[in-house]
């Protein structure tokens, strides 16, 4: 099989950007074993409920579910099982800082393929208050309003 070029989106977390503001962002790979990379190739994969924590230096993506190969049978993992996510030193050591800070955590933004591997991006996020979610949805509207007029004036 020739290796993909360029990048093929598998998941987004588009809740994230409704729920936090992302201050930062990484971009990691991660380990997988066999079966869980044909199932994603297949874009069986959801990061709705996913978080990433630092643990012993490490960085791990823990509730990202992977939905069992089917045809994997022995060689199938743990669908929800937590995952290590590989970034270079000086990343975990500046997510560890930042995380630790009041306020702040890090949230899994997409799974994408990247050539032929998988990556995560991530990001350094604060919660949104509900005033800005609110905020954040007036200016949609008005920015869809918007659209929709524009589209109506260059129609005639």
């Amino acid at each position: 099989m020739p290796k993909q070029k360029g990048e093929r989106l598998i998941a987004n977390n588009k809740k994230a950007y409704f729920d936090y503001f992302i201050d930062e962002k990484f971009e990691a790979g991660i380990a997988l074993h066999g079966t869980e990379v044909k199932s994603l190739r297949m874009g069986h994969c959801s990061i709705k409920e996913a978080f990433v924590s630092v643990e012993d230096g490490e960085v791990i993506i823990r509730q990202m579910h992977i939905s069992p190969y089917e045809k994997g049978n022995i060689f199938n993992r743990d669908p929800l099982r937590p995952r290590k996510l590989l970034l270079h030193k000086y990343e975990i050591n500046k997510i560890m800082g930042q995380a630790k800070m009041k306020g702040y955590t890090i949230v899994p933004l997409k799974v994408y393929f990247k050539d032929s591997l998988v990556k995560v991006e991530i990001g350094l996020a604060r919660g949104k208050k509900l005033y800005d979610k609110r905020n954040d949805i007036a200016k949609k509207d008005m920015k869809r309003e918007a659209e929709k007029e524009f589209k109506i004036r260059n129609m005639r």
